[in-house]
């Protein structure tokens, strides 16, 4: 029965795979669907199609990219949509560094210390695991974390694609699980807090209102995402065969501990320069040395909105870069100034089909905002499960499903729960829970479909490392290849969430799971 069950997954997904890499070359199917969005736009707005936003009261239409005025904005867009969109930056500005720490060894003698060290047993738990906590840092994950996934995989003689998967159900599939605070959580329980004062005019949302369950979910989701990376995409993939060649695993040489003991004091004391940077202003005898608390926001000494997390990339680059060039020192591997340039074009060089398909991709993403089509999407489908009257457990799960779907062709986490937060808020305290949960609940189903989500914005880049392994691969392997875990994160989350309304316990300091009028 289990055989007939897993050989009719296997089936399902290798049927999808065939059909989504039927598909055009992805660059090629994010320019269709731009010119898509342009003439659906016309069409739509012949019918003067309209919906009222529940926050703020404005009537949304469809703006007709067809238009003077839209032919207009996508003649004098095209350049901004592509340099102004936020994972091109990202990417390229991690690489650099990146590269550096290629060019110089430190990459590949860091990588071959892990897999002599470390367990074999516990790689995909580490790699889904520190895919969820690289969340706390923005984008990084999804730069550094996925493609280090597939290395590491192939490295221990694995199949890379499913390292990639791995690391990319933890980073995306993850994001509403992690044990510290990100920058998404004091903008979500805003716009929660606004929401619940429709009911309650004096009500508040702290940041960690989600705490308690993100803490568990990390530890749950890591073990989850583990199961469903060895029990299900790995034997589905079965052995690599493709032309990629791993690092050579060979016990380090005198070089290159020299240079490992260079980078790791280098490192500690890049640690305690960045510790001392973000002292909190009144920590005492600290808060005297110079430089104390300089990455800290100036005007509330907070670092959820500081120069710090803001700045994560530069961080990342300036850090990669440097230990890169002490590891080149120490080890003897680069021997000038321009070892160091040519490690860094040569990082850059490898982005050519990523960069075309950024181009289209970031053309297709502007057309969508836009034209509003979005918006007003996922506005009627809010009010279509709110008119429906179910009860609190069915109107929970219905609450996940639709923002699951939604952010299927809506990127923004915070510019979706600003549409449903004013509608689903309110008619969730009327029942009896409180705004926290329902935050929670919208959380749940925008993460887990992020691996599957053409329009989040790091998709393009997945296309990418894919392809690095499998020439062939295209949307169709990434969907099908990380399918298995939207469904599964999905049920368990789920699972997970009854269970707290059966229990009732808060799900974050000072955030309880009821809510009496």
């Amino acid at each position: 029965m289990t055989d007939e069950k897993s050989g009719f997954v296997a089936g399902m997904l290798s049927a999808i795979e065939r059909v989504g890499n039927k598909l055009p070359h992805p660059g090629a199917l994010f320019a269709y669907f731009a010119f898509g969005i342009v003439i659906l736009s016309g069409i739509v707005a012949m019918f003067n199609v309209t919906a009222v936003h529940p926050g703020t009261g404005q009537t949304i239409e469809v703006f007709n990219l067809l238009s003077r005025e839209g032919l207009h904005m996508i003649l004098t867009g095209m350049v901004t949509n592509f340099t102004s969109f936020a994972p091109l930056g990202t990417v390229l500005v991690a690489l650099l560094g990146i590269g550096i720490a290629e060019a110089s060894g430190l990459m590949s003698t860091g990588l071959r210390l892990l897999v002599i060290s470390a367990p074999k047993k516990l790689l995909t738990f580490a790699i889904v695991f520190a895919g969820i906590l690289s969340n706390t840092a923005s984008e990084v994950g999804y730069v550094v974390l996925v493609p280090l996934g597939g290395m590491i995989f192939l490295a221990v003689g694995r199949n890379p694609i499913a390292g990639i998967a791995a690391a990319f159900a933890g980073v995306s599939g993850g994001y509403s699980a992690n044990l510290l605070l990100g920058t998404i959580d004091p903008l979500l329980a805003g716009l929660s807090e606004e929401a619940a004062r429709i009911v309650d005019p004096v009500y508040t949302v702290n940041p960690a209102a989600n705490y308690y369950f993100m803490f568990v979910s990390t530890f749950f989701i890591a073990t989850i995402g583990t199961w469903v990376t060895e029990k299900v995409v790995v034997p589905r993939l079965g052995e690599y065969r493709g032309d990629a060649q791993p690092e050579e695993i060979k016990q380090l040489d005198e070089s290159e501990k020299r240079g490992l003991r260079f980078t790791f004091w280098t490192f500690l004391l890049i640690v305690f320069l960045l510790g001392l940077s973000m002292m909190p202003i009144e920590a005492g005898f600290w808060a005297k040395v110079p430089g104390s608390g300089f990455l800290r926001d100036p005007l509330t000494g907070g670092l959820l909105r500081s120069p710090f997390m803001s700045g994560i990339v530069a961080i990342i680059f300036l850090i990669a870069g440097i230990l890169g060039v002490v590891y080149g020192v120490g080890a003897r591997t680069l021997k000038s100034s321009t070892d160091v340039i040519m490690g860094m074009g040569k990082s850059m060089s490898t982005l050519g089909t990523y960069i075309v398909l950024v181009f289209f991709a970031a053309q297709f993403v502007a057309y969508f905002n836009w034209t509003n089509l979005g918006l007003i999407f996922a506005i009627k489908g809010a009010n279509l499960i709110g008119s429906l009257g179910m009860g609190r457990i069915p109107l929970m799960i219905a609450l996940v499903l639709i923002s699951a779907f939604i952010n299927l062709v809506v990127g923004s986490a915070s510019a979706k729960w600003a549409i449903l937060a004013p509608v689903f808020i309110p008619m969730f305290m009327l029942l009896g829970y409180s705004p926290e949960f329902t935050q929670l609940a919208y959380r749940v189903g925008d993460s887990v479909t992020n691996v599957i989500a053409p329009m989040m914005s790091y998709f393009a880049m997945i296309v990418a490392f894919f392809e690095k392994y499998d020439k062939r691969a295209g949307i169709g392997t990434i969907i099908a290849t990380m399918l298995p875990y939207t469904f599964i994160f999905l049920g368990a989350w789920l699972i997970m969430l009854i269970i707290w309304i059966i229990l009732g316990v808060p799900i974050g300091p000072g955030a309880p799971l009821f809510y009496e009028m």
